[in-house]
């Protein structure tokens, strides 16, 4: 099973610039995936996260282990259960960046739920580039009702 940009914009209530996964791929049923984020040259942080050498921000690849986390269940749990909710991130454990991601390159994000009690998930993640470890965390999120 596969997710297109447009089946994760049914499924989260992130939109552009904010959006950063392109693709979630690899679905294993509320258990693991690969999401896909195409990191570009005009991406919005790359003209001053750091002139003349960019870098994606630590804290947007973690963003992106979260919103691919998100799809994942919500992708795997029953429609009904999902309508009007958010997946909010609680707290970012063990987080390291051991690469810089340069803009024009696929970071591909493995993640793995690792455990669920009623609406609080933990999760966990490594990214690449090119098969080479880029970060890596674990993380927790809960599903709020939507305002």
């Amino acid at each position: 099973m596969k997710l297109s940009k447009s089946q994760i914009i049914d499924l989260l209530p992130h939109r552009d610039p904010m959006l950063l996964i392109d693709e979630l791929i690899n679905i294993k049923k509320l258990h693991s995936a690969t999401a896909i984020v195409n990191v570009k040259k005009n991406s919005f942080y790359v003209q001053g996260h750091f002139p003349g050498q960019p870098v994606m921000p630590g804290v947007l690849i973690v963003e992106a282990f979260g919103q691919a986390a998100a799809a994942l269940t919500a992708a795997g749990i029953d429609k009904k259960e999902y309508e009007n909710k958010l997946v909010f991130l609680m707290s970012v454990e063990k987080a390291r960046f051991r690469n810089p991601v340069i803009p024009d390159c696929k970071l591909e994000l493995n993640i793995e739920a690792v455990r669920s009690h009623g609406k609080v998930w933990k999760y966990k993640g490594e990214a690449f580039v090119e098969g080479k470890k880029m970060a890596d965390a674990q993380w927790s999120a809960t599903i709020v009702d939507r305002k």
